[in-house]
């Protein structure tokens, strides 16, 4: 997979600024995914995402899309505002679907999934060998599917 160019990710808000890429690791079910910034159109970092392409089991319940957003600047929807630049990049790649998950007691993440319009598919049970289970202790996660 070729990596795009990813100058113009924004809004009159904010900027997304690439950090890095990773190549996929098929030998480890890895897909190749975006690092970027979160950044106000001035520069300063409010946060950061990351978008996963591909679609493996592992996706469905890690997500294609993950988001954190700084203190300081939550309450904005910039969570929300990036996540509709990575859609943007997403289609740009030929992806007609993406997963956005979360923990269930994650309220704000939860609302930030239904205010993009995601479909709440299931609250699933992850699998026994599932990372988020074996390192982080995990049971449950929603699962937000969005049609591009």
């Amino acid at each position: 997979m070729d990596f795009l160019n990813t100058e113009g990710l924004e809004t009159e808000e904010i900027k997304l600024v690439l950090k890095r890429t990773a190549d996929g690791d098929p030998k480890r079910n890895r897909v190749p995914a975006y690092y970027f910034d979160i950044c106000g159109k001035g520069g300063e970092r409010m946060g950061s995402c990351d978008l996963r392409i591909g679609y493996t089991e592992g996706l469905y319940y890690g997500g294609h899309i993950g988001y954190s957003v700084d203190e300081a600047y939550r309450g904005r929807h910039y969570a929300a505002k990036a996540c509709r630049l990575l859609f943007e990049l997403a289609r740009m790649h030929g992806m007609e679907y993406l997963y956005i998950t979360c923990n269930p007691a994650n309220t704000a993440s939860r609302k930030t999934c239904e205010y993009l319009g995601g479909q709440l598919v299931e609250i699933a049970e992850l699998p026994e060998d599932n990372d988020m289970r074996v390192n982080d202790g995990e049971t449950h996660e929603c699962i937000f599917r969005f049609d591009l």
